[in-house]
C-alpha cells in the first residue's frame, strides 16, 4: 500500500470541481480531518480524512520541507 503524506500548504486537485468551477484546493490543516481552501473562491471546507484521501486526484504543488 502506497501511503501519501499530505502537508499544510500542498495544493491538490480533487476529482469533483467546486461549484465556483475550480478543482484546486490548498491544504491548511491535517489530522483526522483536513481543512482545505478552494483556490478559486476562497471557501474553507472541513473534510474527514478517508473522504479526502479518496477524492484526491493528484498533488499539483508540494510544500517545501523545512
Amino acid at each position: 500500500m502506497n501511503l501519501v503524506r499530505y502537508r499544510v500548504g500542498d495544493v491538490v486537485r480533487l476529482k469533483k470541481a467546486h461549484p465556483c468551477g475550480s478543482d484546486l484546493w490548498e491544504v491548511t490543516r491535517t489530522g483526522v480531518d483536513f481543512v482545505v481552501v478552494c483556490r478559486g473562491c476562497g471557501r474553507r471546507v472541513m473534510v474527514p480524512r478517508p473522504k479526502f484521501e479518496k477524492s484526491v486526484r493528484c498533488i499539483v504543488e508540494r510544500q517545501a520541507v523545512d
